[in-house]
């Protein structure tokens, strides 16, 4: 695949260095000489020392040949410009990175649209989310977001009194567009029918809207289905990372308590979230941590800029007594000695923004027809782009005859993502997930294929 990278700083690095090994033609595009040149003798790919947002350089780079175009600077303008130039070029599929401010705009004007761009996207709140799937549902078994963040998968395990178990699917009343994807009994695996019952001790996949689905997990997983406790977080870091995460958990059954340092933020932060106790304290100071309880706190979440705090200040609660601690890890060296020995120091994950971002983006490469997403006990999850004139195209999903043991998860319009049903409509460019076993995988790719 032919794909040119605009920005060589650590997202970009990090993608162009994961990408030459697998075989792609790589152009990278950056700015600054140094940076250009320590690259340049690093990679096996092609680096270019110019301006990314220069028609001469996206020319010489071949973008009109280019499958994947991403630009991935830290600046907003340079990104969106770039982008437009690259899709009026030619390019097949394009990638910006912006702020995370920018992207909390897109309610109020169509940038996507605007520019040309296939998916927008900010390193920040693609970290926040990976942070949160911890915090959300610390039980369950595993947890992926799908759809650009929509919808969530989550598998957990069934209590033996949990209320919901012995009786068909039709008959419980989940809530609206969550659903039951999968079921692991013993070795069989099953893609349940509305015929089907929950017994204790199955693990069941889920899936649906994110602020609905831990619900129903919590009375899967507890014994009677009691109200779900409150979950006490402790923020460290009311920077980008700190106030997507906060926001993310505004609509959860969570208290929420931020430390910031600069006076100013904490009067913007105060001012932007609804649920959040914000306080103007240095999470690094032993006293203030006793000060303010975090012993007591479920989470302790370090995500400032400077690693070496976050890691510190995650060995201070967790000494106090915090349950969970969670750290954000920007250095590239760091993040992988965190994976290998984090949880020996009381850190349960850490989290790097450059690999929260290359998984994401890494579904956009691909020269086949659909793109694996996960692989799970009953089948494989993929996603497939609707195209012209197939099958489904144009069609209400009840309308369409899908094979059997073939589970519709997600449905993707534009920047409009759901747990598909019946009465949806699904159009030409739209993106469907599908949970598929291997006898219904060829028929699936059939009808949405042109």
């Amino acid at each position: 695949m032919n794909i040119i990278i605009v920005g060589a700083g650590e997202i970009g690095r990090h993608m162009a260095l994961s990408l030459s090994r697998e075989q792609h033609a790589i152009v990278v595009i950056e700015a600054d000489e140094k940076v250009a040149t320590e690259l340049d003798n690093k990679i096996d790919a092609r680096v270019m020392n110019a301006d990314g947002a220069s028609v001469n350089t996206l020319l010489e780079a071949g973008v009109a040949e280019c499958g994947l175009f991403m630009a991935l600077t830290s600046n907003n303008n340079i990104n969106l410009v770039s982008c437009s130039m690259a899709k009026a070029l030619g390019a097949a599929q394009v990638i910006c990175r912006v702020h995370p401010g920018l992207q909390r705009e897109e309610f109020l004007f169509d940038f996507r649209s605007h520019f040309g761009i296939d998916y927008l996207f900010s390193s920040e709140r693609l970290a926040a989310i990976e942070l949160a799937k911890f915090v959300r549902n610390p039980h369950s078994l595993f947890v992926e977001e799908i759809a650009r963040g929509h919808i969530e998968l989550q598998q957990v395990k069934i209590a033996r009194d949990s209320g919901l178990t012995g009786r068909p699917l039709r008959e419980i009343e989940f809530p609206p567009r969550v659903r039951v994807g999968a079921i692991l009994r013993g070795e069989e695996s099953i893609i349940p029918g509305a015929e089907d019952r929950l017994e204790p001790g199955d693990v069941v996949t889920l899936f649906g809207d994110p602020n609905r689905l831990h619900e129903v997990a919590w009375k899967l997983q507890s014994p009677g289905g009691g109200r779900e406790p409150e979950t006490n977080v402790v923020i460290f870091g009311g920077g980008e990372y700190g106030f997507s995460l906060a926001q993310s958990m505004e609509s959860w059954n969570s208290r929420v308590r931020i430390f910031e340092t600069d006076p100013g933020r904490c009067e913007y932060l105060t001012e932007s979230l609804a649920n959040a106790t914000v306080l103007n304290a240095d999470a690094t100071s032993l006293a203030e941590l006793k000060e303010e309880n975090v012993g007591q706190a479920d989470f302790f979440i370090a995500v400032t800029e400077v690693d070496e705090d976050n890691v510190m200040t995650c060995i201070q609660a967790q000494s106090l007594g915090t349950k969970n601690c969670l750290t954000l890890i920007h250095r590239a060296d760091y993040a992988d000695a965190m994976t290998r020995f984090g949880e020996r120091l009381g850190i349960r994950a850490a989290v790097s923004p450059r690999e929260a971002t290359r998984r994401d983006l890494m579904r956009f490469v691909t020269s086949d027809r659909f793109h694996l997403v996960r692989r799970l006990h009953a089948g494989e999850l993929i996603e497939a782009a609707v195209q012209e004139g197939s099958a489904a195209a144009g069609k209400k999903v009840r309308e369409v005859k899908w094979p059997d043991n073939c589970v519709l998860m997600a449905l993707l319009h534009g920047i409009r993502a759901v747990a598909p049903a019946a009465e949806d409509e699904i159009a030409a460019g739209d993106h469907l997930y599908a949970l598929v076993s291997p006898k219904a995988k060829k028929a699936f790719l059939k009808l949405v294929g042109g």
